[in-house]
C-alpha cells in the first residue's frame, strides 16, 4: 500500500507580512499622535473654559424711549432759539459685555494686560504679555506647555494700548478655540453680525470698531507699531483701509487714533497671516 504523501503547510509570503506589520505600525503610531493632538486641544480648551468664571455677563437693559413732547406752534420759534442742540446719538456700543475680575487673574498671571471680546465670533480670551513673543507662543494663561499658546500682545508694545498700532496675537486653531474663528469675519462675513470688539482692561473698557480685515504675509508692513501716531500714522490707516476684503464701514481716524490689530497664521504650511483691524471709538 502506497504511503500517503503529506500535505505540505504553505507558508504566507514574508513581503506581505512585513508590508502589513509596517501599515500596522503606522496606524498605531497616527492613532497614538491624534489621541494626543486631541487631549492637548481639550486640555488648553478646559483651562481657558475655567477663566470664564472670572468674568460677569452685564445684562443689558432696553432702553426706555424718551417721551416725545408737543410744542405749541406759537411758541416753537422761540423754543428753538433758546435750546441746546441735541446731542449726536451714539453709533457704538456704550455698554461693556463683561465685567472682568483683574485682580483675581492677576493671582494667576500677573502678566495679564486684558480681556479680549469678540461678539460676532464668539471670541472671549484673556491677553497677556511676555517678555518677547515666544513666551506665550505655546504657554497657556496658567503656564501649562501647550499648542494653543494664549492671546498676547506684542512684547514690543505698551501695555496699557496706548500705541497707534498694538498688535495682538492668537493661534489659528484647528478646533476653532483662540483666534481659529478669526478668518470667518471674512469667509462666512461674520461681520453683518457684528463690527465691533472690546478691549477691557484694569483701567478702562475700550470698543474698537472694525475697519479692515485682510489676508497679508508675516513680513507685512500690518506690523509697524506706530507708537508715535503723526503724518505716517495717518497714511498707515488709508493704506490699511484699502486693503480691507470686506466691506467695513470706515470710522473716524486720524493720526491720534489707537488701533488694535488682530492676527492669525492663514494656515499651519505657509507664511500667510490673516488681520482684522479695529480702531478705538469711545474715548
Amino acid at each position: 500500500m502506497a504511503k500517503k504523501k503529506k500535505k505540505q503547510k504553505k507558508s504566507g509570503n514574508p513581503l506581505w507580512t512585513l508590508v502589513f506589520l509596517a501599515a500596522l505600525a503606522v496606524f498605531c503610531f497616527s492613532g497614538y499622535k491624534l489621541i494626543g493632538i486631541y487631549l492637548n486641544y481639550r486640555t488648553g480648551t478646559d483651562e481657558y473654559r475655567d477663566l470664564q468664571q472670572y468674568t460677569t455677563e452685564i445684562t443689558k437693559t432696553p432702553e426706555t424711549p424718551v417721551p416725545t413732547k408737543t410744542v405749541d406752534k406759537s411758541t416753537k420759534s422761540e423754543a428753538m432759539t433758546g435750546s441746546e442742540p441735541e446731542p449726536a446719538p451714539l453709533d457704538y456700543p456704550a455698554t461693556p459685555p463683561l465685567e472682568v475680575d483683574f485682580d483675581a487673574l492677576k493671582a494667576i498671571n500677573p502678566d495679564v494686560k486684558g480681556w479680549l471680546y469678540i461678539e460676532a465670533l464668539d471670541i472671549s480670551y484673556p491677553v497677556v504679555q511676555g517678555t518677547d513673543n515666544d513666551a506665550y507662543l505655546h504657554t497657556t494663561y496658567e503656564g501649562t506647555s501647550n499648542f494653543a499658546g494664549s492671546i498676547f500682545l506684542d512684547y514690543q508694545n505698551q501695555g496699557d494700548f496706548s500705541d497707534g498700532n498694538t498688535i495682538v496675537y492668537g493661534h489659528n486653531m484647528k478646533n476653532l478655540s483662540m483666534f481659529g474663528k478669526l478668518k470667518q469675519i471674512k469667509e462666512q462675513e461674520k461681520y453683518k453680525d457684528s463690527v465691533y470688539f472690546w478691549m477691557m482692561t484694569p483701567e478702562s473698557n475700550d470698543v474698537y470698531q472694525i475697519f479692515s480685515a485682510f489676508y497679508t504675509e508675516a513680513d507685512s508692513d500690518v506690523y509697524t507699531l506706530y507708537s508715535g501716531g503723526g503724518e505716517a500714522f495717518a497714511q498707515y490707516l488709508a493704506d490699511m483701509a484699502a486693503r480691507s476684503e470686506i466691506p467695513a464701514a470706515q470710522p473716524p481716524m486720524d493720526e491720534n487714533s489707537h488701533i488694535i490689530t488682530l492676527s492669525t497664521c492663514a494656515a499651519s504650511d505657509t507664511t500667510g497671516r490673516f488681520v482684522v483691524m479695529g480702531v478705538r471709538r469711545n474715548r
